[in-house]
């Protein structure tokens, strides 16, 4: 980042006195900000942007320059600095003339270059769009293009929130864009590509400058840090490059508002409260007592923070950004080698990432996301907070379908689960981190019925309690197959055997079925084994080439059908049905209180029949 003409008493890497980002200030002079006393001079001292830097060097090396280029990106990635390192590099000029051309390699400062970054030179044309938005300041532009540059190479024209010109003065620069002439160049910036017309974007070459990585920002504000002689903890740096999301002025503005708010050393605790920001092992423990279901220490951990002065949607957020961490790191393990993260968060998010399982951490985003909304808009946000909490941990110490039904099947799982429940289970104390299982949430599942309730189905605990194996189940019609898949709470096999599945032959132990077009690939081997896992026994499911049955999906249609038609058929329904035009009967229900061979009505239409005849 060092320029060879710096003199040897400005900071390594910052420019000679003048530039923006110029190198020690002297004592006349009055402050300049971090982000304007290190702004970039050359496609050198950008981060993170090796793409863009990679694609425009071998143009200049070349000679395939394009008469325009548009930069895009959120604010602070550097899109004005990058138009101004283009206009330098375009006109770079040593005194002696060794340059011919334009070229990305200046080591030192040419004729042109401390006026192009100081926005003082006359070839080298800013405008701001957000406040020359008309077509009178794009015709000055179109009749001034024409004339040759007075001292530089080129003339440069950079238009910064291009998307801010109105619908006219675009269409008057398109003409002029697509054929300028050679002495002219023009660099757009703008945060709102999609808002620039098609007819401008595809006579330019487009830039897209990311983000920069939180890591890259640590690094960079670390060596500026040594150059100014601030002595700053790497937790803090790293809180203020994940609060600058990205952007490197953002994070060089709240880099100088830290070490004010400082005034010696940088702490990680000084910038949390500088930025609103609750204490990150704080959240982290409030993340634990939701997993583990415990409402009281959530409570109490909540309370404390907002006591202190937390912002109930802050404390949140932070708790779903971490939510969020955990599950990447779940997914990707090396996430947790982020240096942007602090040590105690990464190693508590490795642990939680190994014990809970992916579905509880994206319950947890889910009801975060919804109950930030609702925070965000009520009347009282600390009691909202309460209740979005006390919905996070209650839902803790719910299995998921698909592990309710796993724990059914393994021995012993029913029991637990016909067990639980009851605020008894509520005020029992949180299971020790190394009991956590990863297929489960962190504390013991438990059901949140009563006792009472759990006690009325003794079928789903009996085969886990009274036998070490299932006890041999005989089954002898297909019906019968269908209704066990629902006992077992297996609903996916459950919709296949109704939907799936034409009949042709049925045995205890034997079932020769027809295939519909659209069954699941692998649905007859999953059946075999639920079956022979359900019934104790073997089961030999065969695939036959005749056609079979009606589907039982398909014979509950035409079952209804036929009583709609049965019911439209009866003169008090037709009556109805002539009275109101466009009435339909939507549904057939049978009534308790009748005699099974009597049809009703269910959608309303009884209300209008005689009342003798209900």
């Amino acid at each position: 980042m060092s320029d060879a003409g710096a003199p040897p008493d400005h900071p390594e890497g910052a420019g000679p006195a003048g530039f923006d980002l110029g190198g020690q200030p002297d004592a006349a002079k009055p402050y300049r900000v971090l982000a304007r006393k290190y702004r970039p001079s050359s496609f050198n001292d950008l981060i993170g942007q090796e793409a863009m830097v990679r694609t425009v060097s071998n143009a200049f090396e070349t000679g395939r320059i394009p008469q325009a280029w548009i930069l895009t990106g959120v604010r602070g990635v550097g899109k004005t600095t990058t138009a101004r390192i283009l206009a330098r590099a375009l006109n770079y000029e040593k005194p002696d003339g060794s340059v011919k051309g334009p070229t990305i390699h200046m080591p030192d400062l040419g004729v042109h270059c401390q006026a192009i970054m100081e926005s003082r030179h006359m070839d080298v044309l800013e405008m701001d769009a957000a406040s020359h938005t008309g077509v009178d300041d794009v015709r000055q532009i179109n009749d001034s293009v024409r004339y040759a540059p007075a001292s530089a190479r080129y003339k440069v024209y950079i238009i910064d929130e291009v998307h801010m010109l109105s619908t006219a003065a675009f269409n008057a620069f398109l003409k002029t864009l697509e054929e300028p002439p050679e002495h002219a160049k023009f660099v757009f910036a703008t945060t709102e590509i999609r808002k620039v017309p098609v007819t401008v974007l595809s006579r330019c070459q487009r830039f897209d400058l990311r983000r920069v990585e939180a890591d890259v920002l640590m690094g960079h504000l670390s060596n500026i840090a040594k150059k100014e002689g601030v002595e700053v903890e790497p937790e803090a740096l790293g809180i203020i490059a994940r609060a600058a999301e990205g952007s490197v002025r953002d994070s060089l503005s709240l880099f100088d508002q830290a070490i004010a708010h400082a005034a010696g050393l940088v702490r990680a605790d000084a910038v949390r409260q500088m930025l609103g920001l609750a204490d990150r092992t704080r959240v982290i423990d409030l993340f634990e007592h939701l997993a583990r279901g415990d409402i009281a220490s959530a409570f109490g951990e909540f309370r404390s923070q907002y006591d202190v002065g937390a912002d109930p949607v802050v404390v949140l957020s932070d708790l779903a950004e971490f939510v969020n961490f955990v599950t990447r790191v779940k997914i990707v393990p090396a996430t947790a080698d982020n240096v942007a993260f602090g040590e105690t968060e990464r190693v508590r998010a490795r642990e939680f990432a190994a014990k809970l399982s992916m579905r509880v951490l994206s319950r947890m985003w889910q009801m975060l996301l919804k109950g930030i909304a609702e925070v965000q808009t009520a009347t009282r946000p600390a009691a909202a907070a309460e209740m979005v909490l006390v919905r996070i941990a209650y839902v803790a110490d719910l299995p998921t379908p698909d592990e309710a039904i796993r724990m059914l099947d393994q021995n012993g799982g029913g029991a637990q689960i016909a067990s639980g429940g009851g605020a008894s289970s509520r005020a029992a104390p949180a299971a020790p981190l190394s009991s956590m299982s990863a297929a489960s949430p962190m504390r013991t599942p438990v059901s949140p019925r009563s006792g009472a309730e759990a006690s009325a189905r003794p079928q789903m605990a009996a085969p886990s309690v009274q036998t070490e194996s299932a006890p041999v189940l005989r089954i002898t019609t297909f019906p019968q197959l269908v209704a066990l898949a629902g006992e077992k709470r297996d609903l996916l096999t459950k919709a296949a055997l109704e939907a799936d599945m034409r009949l042709v032959r049925f045995e205890d132990g034997r079932l020769e079925v027809a295939l519909e077009r659209n069954a699941a690939r692998g649905l007859v081997n999953d059946l075999s084994r639920k079956l022979e896992l359900w019934t104790g026994r073997r089961w030999t499911v065969i695939v036959s080439n005749e056609a079979g049955q009606p589907t039982l999906r398909s014979q509950n249609e035409q079952a209804r059908n036929e009583h709609a038609r049965a019911a439209e058929a009866d003169p008090r329904v037709q009556e109805v049905l002539a009275r109101f035009p466009g009435t339909k009967v939507i549904e057939v229900r049978r009534l308790a209180a009748e005699p099974p061979e009597s049809n009703i009505i269910a959608d309303d239409l009884n209300e209008t029949s005689d009342g003798d005849d209900d």
